[in-house]
């Protein structure tokens, strides 16, 4: 009796076919992950362009490795028939907690669990985001003199710009060069101030209106760099780097409320030295003096909840901005690519206060799928070793190199922490801005929210705050700060 003969649906004999087209190309190792950078302007070669010249086939603007096409077509068939999901999600398409199933597969799981809980997301048409031109220009200019040192840890001949825009995704440091131009990005690159921001406390509230615990308001959240300056002199680097050796300076300071707080701050200063750890200080309003801060607080210093309680400040600047602690002290791990959803430009500035999930997050607000590396971050043992999360998945986008959100997992592989970044792409941080208005687009961050999911407690903040009366709030690469503003002196200045 012959075997009956199995039938796909229309979408999957459509991969499949492709799939096996794929494999009838010459199995060469890519040489290129990203070729964005060589698109200049007016000039400029596209990244299909790119492909086309080394490889001399035009289909190729989506680069993988061709070994081992069998399971490449195994993997495909499993997730045309097991992930509906994908096809399922459209433009214009409103996510809540009773569809939350069609972005299961398209998000984080810590992402996941805040659309279980009450996030709604607005699915959007995908955009194209370019970076700002003098850093675009930066990286043309100095990539090709960059390399990591011979253990794989450190940069060595970097200038400005994007250090790896071209990587092989079989190269063992692949995972190390992404950190690194994560490390280095185009959000950001010569100094930023952000002013006036703020942020409430509360607990995650499925369907519950927003109760607000805590509200911080903070004056300054600034930042300089030292090395890879391309909009405001002096570039590409501050000679003070050859004195010091530092790569950035930070400051979050005065703290404005609440008022048993107020005047509190906090410095970090950031080293190129791979053994050198972060310099930290803090202020603070009861004891009123200058405090040296031990460098393993710095990332995750609220250990996880019981269940039986929860802390609702968490002090962890490795996760401010994203994914960032020194990038030599942890292992990395590349997981792969994946076509994600992700708020690279929402509609509102500041976000929405979220009504459906105790305003534990920004909603509804508009979602783009996305390409995405997604890279394992694993603490090194006598480096980071003392950090409380066992791991943390660092989810990247391709375009923007940025984090539209994290995952941490605490020591017992649990997820512990979600942190979402909700972002806006334009030439200014707010429509109505009179000072801070760029002859290009740009990412702003409008919105973050930390989320411990074992216990629903939440930081969510807006910037601009929805009650301040400073509406611009972002000053990216135009000099509002400098080294000066970065020490103890100032801050203890500003507190008074």
């Amino acid at each position: 009796m012959p075997h009956p003969v199995r039938r796909f649906s229309p979408a999957l004999d459509h991969i499949l076919s492709h799939a096996q087209a794929i494999f009838q190309m010459r199995k060469k190792a890519p040489r290129v992950i990203s070729c964005y950078v060589l698109r200049r302007q007016g000039r400029r070669r596209s990244c299909t362009n790119c492909l086309r010249e080394s490889y001399g086939d035009s289909n190729m603007s989506r680069v993988k490795s061709t070994r081992d096409w069998s399971g490449l077509l195994l993997a495909l068939a499993f997730l045309a028939i097991a992930a509906p999901s994908f096809a399922e999600v459209q433009t214009g398409d409103l996510i809540t907690p009773a569809n939350s199933d069609k972005v299961k597969e398209l998000v984080s799981p810590g992402v996941y669990y805040k659309v279980v809980n009450g996030m709604s997301m607005k699915i959007a048409a995908t955009e194209r985001i370019e970076w700002p031109p003098p850093f675009m220009n930066a990286t043309e200019k100095y990539s090709g003199q960059v390399r990591l040192s011979q253990d794989g840890r450190s940069l060595v001949g970097y200038v400005a710009g994007q250090p790896f825009p071209f990587f092989d995704v079989n190269d063992p440091q692949a995972a190390n060069k992404i950190m690194w131009n994560n490390a280095f990005r185009p959000i950001t690159s010569d100094d930023y101030d952000l002013r006036n921001y703020g942020c409430d406390s509360v607990y995650t509230n499925s369907g519950g209106t927003p109760r607000v615990i805590d509200h911080f308001q903070i004056g300054h959240y600034a930042g300089y760099a030292l090395v890879g300056r391309t909009e405001v002199e002096p570039m590409p680097f501050d000679p003070d780097f050859k004195k010091t050796g530092r790569y950035w300076l930070f400051g979050l300071y005065p703290i404005l409320e609440p008022q048993s707080l107020h005047g509190s701050g906090f410095i970090r200063w950031r080293y190129a030295d791979p053994n050198r750890g972060d310099d930290s200080w803090s202020w603070t309003t009861g004891s009123r003096r200058i405090r040296r801060l031990n460098e393993s607080i710095l990332s995750s210093a609220v250990a996880p909840a019981t269940g039986r309680s929860a802390s609702m400040t968490t002090f962890d600047p490795d996760h401010y901005s994203g994914f960032n602690p020194k990038v030599e002290q942890y292992d990395y791990k590349f997981l792969g690519e994946r076509t994600m959803l992700a708020p690279v430009n929402i509609a509102n500035s500041p976000a929405l206060q979220c009504k459906s999930d105790g305003g534990a997050s920004a909603c509804p607000e508009n979602w783009q799928k996305r390409h995405v590396y997604l890279v394992e971050a694993t603490p090194r043992a006598g480096h980071a070793g003392q950090a409380l999360h066992g791991k943390t998945v660092v989810y990247i986008d391709n375009q923007m190199w940025f984090n539209p959100y994290v995952d941490s997992y605490d020591q017992s592989g649990h997820l512990w922490q979600n942190h979402i970044y909700w972002m806006t792409y334009r030439d200014r941080p707010v429509p109505d801005a009179r000072v801070a208005i760029y002859p290009f687009k740009r990412e702003f961050v409008v919105g973050a929210a930390a989320t411990d999911v074992q216990t629903g407690a939440a930081t969510m903040c807006y910037l601009p705050d929805r009650n301040s009366p400073e509406r611009e709030t972002w000053y990216i690469n135009m000099g509002a700060v400098d080294r000066e503003f970065f020490t103890t002196n100032a801050m203890v200045r500003a507190a008074q």
